[in-house]
């Protein structure tokens, strides 16, 4: 019974004391205060999960500018896991209030004004696993600068001025590293086959106008030469038929004559 009543005192006590720290955790006017900051500089604030006090801070819903200053408000906030700074006017200069933020592992850049130079901030974030540059002006010189960076996981760089050597490189160095967005490799070129000159063409010889055959005589029918008769029986001929029984009647007597 004695045991008891100890064990029971001594859950109590623990109780009381996890009570105890959880609100000294929530009352901790340093955090509150940072988060109000960031909460008034139009940036979100939200823990992971209940039974994970991280934070994740988004400015890239911000209804106003959000520069390299608005950075400052992060000082008091020291488990911040997740960092959104899309599309924000952030340069790389601002990277350099990121320092104190060591449990960080996912930090959006995409269309900041972040360059090769901010890269070399990002070296004091030793656990940061997930990076996305997409649309920024970093080249090669800036991601050789993340190969200290061994817990890195995705690195994007769509529309960067990454190459792929450069990014295949990287991810050599970094054991498990998948660089996405780097150029594909150059489709190979296939081999030009050597024009074949085409044979002339040759023209078909142009045929010469066969000379024309003179054209045979054509042979009159007997008929037609029966027609043709002299001029002179022709005009007989052309006599009426009254004439030429008159012409008989003047030869009878005649006849007649030389019969006495």
């Amino acid at each position: 019974m004695r045991f008891f009543s100890v064990a029971l005192l001594t859950a109590l006590s623990l109780t009381q004391i996890a009570v105890v720290s959880a609100a000294d955790k929530k009352k901790d006017p340093a955090v509150e205060q940072a988060k109000s900051k960031v909460r008034a500089a139009g940036g979100s604030v939200l823990e992971l999960a209940q039974n994970d006090d991280r934070l994740e801070v988004a400015f890239h819903l911000s209804d106003q500018k959000v520069t390299d200053d608005t950075l400052k408000s992060l000082a008091g906030l020291a488990k911040v896991a997740s960092l959104n700074l899309r599309g924000t006017d952030v340069t790389s200069a601002g990277l350099a209030h990121l320092k104190n933020l060591k449990d960080l592992t996912h930090l959006h850049l995409e269309k900041t004004k972040v360059d090769d130079a901010g890269m070399k901030q990002l070296q004091a974030l030793p656990n940061l696993e997930y990076l996305n540059l997409y649309g920024t002006a970093v080249t090669d010189a800036g991601v050789a600068q993340l190969g200290s960076l061994k817990k890195l996981k995705r690195l994007y760089v769509w529309q960067t001025k990454v190459t792929r050597p450069a990014g295949l490189a990287l991810q050599e160095q970094i054991s498990g590293l998948e660089v996405i967005g780097i150029p594909e490799p150059p489709k190979p070129v296939a081999a030009e086959k050597p024009e074949v000159p085409k044979p002339a063409e040759k023209k078909p010889a142009e045929k010469k106008p066969e000379p024309k055959k003179p054209e045979p005589k054509k042979e009159k029918k007997p008929a037609e030469k029966k027609a043709e008769k002299k001029p002179a029986e022709k005009k007989a001929d052309d006599k009426k038929p009254a004439e030429k029984k008159e012409a008989a009647k003047k030869e009878e007597p005649k006849k007649e004559e030389k019969k006495k």
